[in-house]
């Protein structure tokens, strides 16, 4: 076996330097503990740094290398200096991770244009703006990257209560796509993950109830996923060795839910 097929080689990450939103809890946690475990340097944010403290410590005391930015993702301006914030510490982003998220959950008769526009700018706009921000400066620097997006399962599914949402998370497959072909030239990937339901500490008390059980049991593995089910598929993206051929792709991870409908 050649030294560049070994498991512990293909998704190093020494030298990368990752940034990831939505890091203070959920999926952008988890996302960043992997990260820094192989060897990126991180630049977590959040829009609160409280719990990001917290993380960056832990990473630290793990051998990882990690540091905090406030970033509100609604706004362009901090979204240009959070990546300032990163270059002056780290040098270059190569790696980004777009996982901040809201739901805000309403049915359509309900749904005032605050609450429309607040899921949309924060699910989808702030998508395609940090991702050109990374865009620019990698071509700027001339490096190669990779931009990993959180999508959804209700990218391709609706749900009640979850039009914003849904519609936020198709665009973002579609964002996904456009952005994966306009950049490969750049030599920056464009990939996405589309988990299905994921126990965090936001849903954890539905899913202890009998509805959440029930939701559960439609679900063809007979189980929520755990945020480690997501650790491979998102080391596979961030690793140019392990996925270098490979762009504009949306990997869905849901247990089989897709398979039934929804």
């Amino acid at each position: 076996m050649s030294p560049s097929s070994r498991a512990a080689d293909l998704f190093d990450l020494t030298g990368e330097v990752a940034l990831v939103t939505g890091a203070s809890s959920g999926l952008g946690r988890r996302f960043a503990e992997v990260l820094a475990a192989q060897g990126a340097k991180l630049v977590l944010c959040a829009r609160s740094t409280g719990k990001l403290d917290t993380l960056k410590s832990e990473i630290e005391a793990g051998g990882g290398t990690a540091h905090c930015v406030a970033l509100d993702v609604t706004d362009s301006t901090a979204i240009a200096s959070a990546f300032d914030a990163a270059e002056a510490k780290y040098g270059t982003v190569t790696i980004v991770v777009n996982n901040a998220g809201i739901a805000n959950p309403k049915r359509i008769v309900q749904m005032t244009e605050e609450d429309w526009r607040s899921v949309l700018s924060v699910n989808l706009d702030a998508v395609w703006y940090v991702a050109q921000e990374a865009a620019r400066r990698l071509i700027a620097a001339d490096k190669p990257g990779t931009i990993i997006n959180t999508a959804s399962i209700l990218g391709f599914l609706v749900g009640f209560g979850m039009s914003a949402y849904a519609v936020a998370k198709a665009g973002v497959v579609q964002a996904t796509r456009s952005l994966a072909l306009e950049l490969a030239h750049s030599n920056i990937r464009v990939n996405a993950i589309a988990p299905g339901y994921v126990l965090t500490e936001i849903n954890r008390a539905f899913f202890d109830t009998d509805a959440g059980q029930e939701v559960i049991k439609g679900i063809p593995q007979r189980r929520i996923g755990k945020p480690a089910d997501l650790d491979g598929t998102l080391l596979l993206l961030a690793s140019a060795k392990a996925s270098g051929f490979m762009t504009g792709s949306t990997i869905v991870i849901d247990g089989g839910h897709m398979l039934v409908g929804g």
